[in-house]
């Protein structure tokens, strides 16, 4: 029994999804430990900071002058290193109970069409945060080892992982990426798409934590059942009032069509480049929806009209890639083969 397999009983190992929207992070043989918003409030005047994750969240669009809530990822990857160095540090601590001497190994999902700068960023950023080693590997394929999905098998598995920042598409088979497509339009982009509709059909001004509730609350992609409305608060640009709204699901899901469609579009692009063999095992096996944006009512029921495969929704949709990434650490061989160099 080596040293290191001794101590693996102690060990300190991490799996992070550092992710748009939220950051999980998985301890080896605790589970899901950290999961909390990836925002950042910090002082101006001194750079320290105030808050971070939920309670930095409440503080969106709220806060003085001398505080500004930051969300240091953007699309997937490292918009801000210096903030995301420090994020990092407190959900590393936080994992840890506050103990400072812990070099923990990490492993991190990043999306597939990195660049080796944004990759080089965040390898930096946990090294900096007093990560021994440090493995990147493709969130599309933690995704899938999260989702519970065969994926050392020779047979084709279709993973769609709609996070915050971007939509992570791959074909997968024998634990390798067959084929694998990005696209930075995912939950953010649905916000986004609501408060501009809201601006441009009722001069409605509101905030991007009013549009994520609006999302998740009645954001659809395919008619419902029963037709849902919520009341909505804002700021009429024309008198310069706040107001009250009141908004149909119709409504939101035209203005998360385009959204959806882009999605749809680029699912479809995967299909055609997938090889025949492959697609024989999809249209056997469908697709598996993971990730937050998943969680879009009728997202399913939209995209299985549409390319007329079954669609599955994974288990924990929101934890998947945690969870990928997670088992990763307990099975050290799967990640030598999946480790993006």
């Amino acid at each position: 029994m080596s040293f290191r397999s001794l101590f693996s009983i102690f060990s300190s190992d991490l799996a992070i999804d550092l992710g748009t929207a939220n950051t999980l992070v998985f301890a080896h043989g605790r589970g899901i430990v950290v999961n909390e918003p990836s925002i950042v409030a910090l002082n101006k005047n001194n750079g320290e900071i105030c808050a971070v994750g939920k309670a930095a969240k409440e503080m969106l669009g709220r806060t003085p002058g001398n505080i500004v809530a930051i969300k240091p990822m953007k699309d997937g990857v490292i918009a801000d290193f210096k903030v995301t160095e420090k994020m990092l540090n407190y959900f590393i601590m936080k994992a840890h109970n506050r103990k400072l001497l812990v070099h923990p190994r990490i492993v991190i999902g990043v999306p597939s069409e990195i660049t080796p700068v944004e990759k080089r960023a965040v390898q930096d950023s946990a090294y900096r945060a007093k990560a021994s080693e440090v493995y990147l590997v493709e969130q599309a394929m933690a995704a899938a080892i999260g989702a519970g999905l065969p994926i050392t098998e020779a047979c084709g598995n279709m993973v769609v992982d709609i996070g915050g920042g971007t939509t992570e598409i791959a074909v997968i088979s024998l634990s390798g990426i067959v084929f694998s497509r990005s696209v930075r339009v995912a939950g953010n982009e649905m916000d986004e798409a609501i408060m501009h509709y809201l601006k441009r059909k009722y001069n409605l001004l509101i905030g991007e934590r009013t549009a994520e509730q609006i999302k998740v609350e009645i954001g659809s992609a395919y008619p419902l059942e029963k037709p849902m409305t919520m009341e909505i608060k804002g700021r009429n640009l024309i008198e310069g009032v706040p107001k009250t709204l009141t908004v149909t699901d119709g409504e939101i899901r035209e203005a998360l069509s385009e959204c959806v469609s882009t999605i749809i579009n680029a699912l479809r692009v995967a299909l055609e480049r997938t090889p025949p063999e492959l697609s024989a095992d999809i249209s056997d096996r469908g697709i598996v929806l993971t990730g937050g944006g998943a969680l879009l009512k009728n997202l399913d029921k939209r995209i299985s009209e549409e390319t007329g495969l079954p669609v599955s929704l994974a288990d924990d949709p929101l934890a998947c890639v945690a969870l990928g990434t997670g088992k990763m650490l307990s099975d050290f061989d799967l990640l030598k083969r999946i480790t993006i160099e």
